[in-house]
């Protein structure tokens, strides 16, 4: 079977990035951010974005490119014999199952705000009755059943186009208009009353935040968002990997894809901070802040139905652009360990996507009594294993399988890195790679549990 490839470079990075934007960085970052004081935890976020993002990102891509393959069949071609590193590609692609039958219910969230604010539905509440809107919708299994399946149905057909058919073109398309509005957003917000307050907190750096949190909360929670927001562990990015050429190097393209994909996320920051400052709204709230927080600004702000309409539709392309490569990687699990047909893989995996994402929609109303880890709802509990467990240690045993000497191991890895034009591997700090970076990996996964 030909293998497909990238029609170029900037597609490459653009679908590489489109994989790693989304949730992490348009909610998750943002919250985070105002839970942990402001611009110190953005200053140690890109610390540790540097120093194991990057990395870690390389591995999963040099996997890719040098077995040309997705994960399970890059563990087959790269492990030495009579070991069993691919039994961890399965997990990746049951992670990635799991990851998208919560992830595309959240992506229909998205998709009927920016509808309920469009028809002009939006309009009927006042600042005290706006968080009704949220526990409506989720009340509501048929308005979030229809929601999703646009969401499941839409990025099928996106990929059944196949890579440079459908993939590359449309998320390149959708990656400008992410960028048209987020930068228009952003300088809206900017702009508004009492905002310089709000650009101080998120972007100048204040030790004393430090010891209010805790400095090992902060810390844990960076490095944790470092990891998350690239999508590394659940070997997708591998996927990508084996699309692309051998003309640039892994870490050249690595801080490419991360430079962009920090940048969303910066930008995010930006509508959101000035608005909560300037409406005197806290940034701290937590997961609620785009549902329940931002819609009160949107109901006192000057324009707030059009910024709200554009938001929303900038929140629905990053969580879509996610979604979309993510079912690349599920198309591409099926044609290379089934021999299916694209065709064949697109059907199987959206029937199982479509069934399998209405038990996180049914735990919000008619399955509202279940409750499994730890006293989570099904989402959530989805969330967990998938953030909590399956990406932290799939990313601790693909930096293990890319150094360790009993597996595929350093010299091999960097060589992959090296092929190409641009910046090599940093072979003196093998020493770091392959002792240091594992226990910082142990401390996100133990403090993921805490």
């Amino acid at each position: 079977m030909n293998r497909d490839a990238f029609k170029s470079r900037l597609g490459f990075i653009m679908v590489s990035a489109g994989c790693a934007i989304g949730i992490g960085n348009v909610w998750k970052f943002p919250y985070l951010t105002g839970s942990n004081g402001g611009g110190v935890f953005v200053l140690i976020y890109i610390f540790f974005l540097l120093l194991i993002g990057i990395p870690l990102l390389t591995m999963e891509l040099a996997l890719g490119r040098s077995s040309r393959n997705s994960i399970v069949g890059a563990y087959k071609k790269l492990e030495p014999k009579g070991t069993y590193w691919h039994i961890h590609g399965w997990i990746c692609i049951i992670g990635c199952i799991m990851l998208m039958l919560y992830y595309t219910t959240v992506n229909g969230w998205m998709l009927l705000y920016f509808y309920k604010y469009l028809n002009g539905q939006m309009q009927n509440y006042t600042l005290d009755t706006v968080d009704k809107v949220f526990g409506d919708m989720l009340g509501n299994p048929v308005e979030m059943t229809v929601a999703m399946a646009i969401v499941v149905i839409l990025g099928f057909i996106v990929c059944s186009f196949g890579i440079q058919g459908g993939l590359e073109r449309i998320t390149k398309y959708m990656m400008l208009c992410m960028f048209v509005l987020i930068l228009g957003l952003a300088i809206y917000s900017c702009t508004l009353e009492g905002a310089k307050e709000g650009i101080s907190f998120y972007l100048k750096p204040d030790l004393s935040k430090i010891k209010e949190i805790g400095f090992g909360n902060v810390v844990v929670s960076a490095m944790s968002q470092a990891m998350f927001t690239l999508s590394i562990g659940i070997g997708n990015i591998t996927v990508f990997g084996s699309y692309m050429s051998d003309d640039n190097s892994l870490y050249s393209e690595g801080i490419s894809i991360t430079l962009l994909d920090t940048v969303i996320a910066l930008i995010s920051g930006l509508i959101i901070f000035p608005a909560c400052f300037s409406y005197n709204v806290e940034p701290d709230s937590g997961p609620s802040l785009i549902f329940l927080t931002l819609p009160k600004i949107f109901s006192e702000m000057n324009n707030g139905r059009i910024f709200a309409i554009l938001f929303f539709l900038f929140m629905f392309f990053a969580s879509f652009s996610t979604v979309i490569t993510v079912f690349e990687g599920l198309i591409s699990s099926a044609m290379d360990n089934f021999g299916m047909t694209r065709g064949k893989a697109v059907i199987c995996n959206l029937i199982i996507v479509l069934i399998g994402s209405l038990p996180s929609i049914f735990g919000y109303n008619i399955w509202s009594g279940v409750r499994l880890i730890g006293g989570r709802d099904i989402l959530d509990s989805e969330d967990f294993l998938v953030s909590g467990i399956i990406l932290p240690i799939g990313a601790l045993i693909i930096l293990l399988f890319c150094t360790a000497k009993f597996a595929w191991g350093f010299d091999k890895y960097a060589d992959e890195c090296d092929k190409g034009k641009g910046m090599k591997t940093p072979r003196k700090l093998k020493l770091y790679f392959s002792y240091v970076l594992p226990l910082l990996m142990a401390v996100i996964i133990i403090g993921s549990f805490f």
